[in-house]
């Protein structure tokens, strides 16, 4: 609660400070405070981050400068005015309705055209390597499963791919509709590392019911691929390290871990059918 109410203070002072109207109510979402604003005559979004993983991307989002992302206003080390995404199609609906190839295609576009983008300040991201370090201890302590991820973990970041700058966290959440604009992404994590891992988190998405539906991993795992020029094997690999991951932060929450274990365990034994 002290987060929120010092996060509720720096988004007062920085309505005064850069001229913002209020447009609509504060809401939060994840580690960060969200609030509807008005900004020169535009509908904008103020974003009051909670913590500093919240804040690392913004950055990358300023620089990818509306392509396939949103686009930034301003931002400092407190908060980010970016553009208010009011499009009506949504890619969880799609998916919820029957139309998973469809929103899994749209979603291969997009990151392409993120990755395609060469970062200046590739170094000054978060590496792969520093990001999986919060699987280590799970791995210890748990064994089964995040044993078994972190090992395939560390053998992709040994021989990783050529490093792009990363998103990090893509989901069917995390990209909007932008009307004419397509479809635009919001809440980069900042991360540098092989493209692959940007495609992970579509299968511990959007639920349970559907992540772990029979035949929907074998499926989208091979549409995902041919999407995005990955091969099967490689793809299946970076969804076991994700889940296992995922599965150790969870941990750390307090928070039932059951889909991205179901998922992983899944990938395994689609990899274990695709090595016979």
């Amino acid at each position: 609660m002290d987060k929120v109410n010092r996060g509720m203070e720096k988004l007062k002072r920085l309505m005064a400070e850069w001229a913002l109207a209020d447009d609509g109510e504060v809401f939060i979402v994840g580690n960060s405070l969200l609030q509807p604003v008005m900004s020169e005559g535009r509908q904008a979004m103020l974003k009051v981050p909670l913590n500093n993983e919240e804040r690392r991307g913004f950055r990358l989002l300023e620089y990818w400068n509306g392509k396939a992302a949103v686009n930034v206003y301003r931002y400092n080390s407190d908060a980010l005015l970016m553009e208010r995404v009011r499009g009506e199609r949504s890619l969880k609906r799609l998916v919820l309705s029957g139309e998973e190839d469809e929103a899994n295609g749209i979603i291969c576009e997009v990151v392409e055209q993120l990755h395609a983008n060469e970062c200046p300040f590739l170094s000054d991201l978060v590496p792969l390597r520093v990001w999986f370090r919060s699987l280590y201890p799970a791995a210890a302590r748990e064994g089964g499963f995040f044993a078994r991820g972190l090992a395939v973990a560390q053998e992709l970041l040994v021989a990783p791919g050529d490093p792009v700058a990363l998103h990090g966290d893509i989901h069917y959440d995390n990209i909007l509709d932008g009307g004419t604009r397509g479809w635009l992404v919001i809440d980069p994590k900042g991360l540098a590392g092989e493209r692959g891992f940007d495609y992970a988190n579509i299968f511990c998405n959007p639920d349970l019911t559907v992540a772990g539906s029979p035949g929907r991993l074998s499926k989208q795992v091979r549409l995902v691929a041919v999407f995005a020029g990955i091969e099967v094997r490689r793809l299946l690999c970076w969804i076991i390290a994700w889940a296992a991951l995922s599965a150790s932060w969870m941990l750390e929450d307090g928070v039932d871990p059951v889909l991205p274990l179901t998922v992983g365990e899944l990938a395994e034994r689609e990899l274990g059918s695709a090595t016979e």
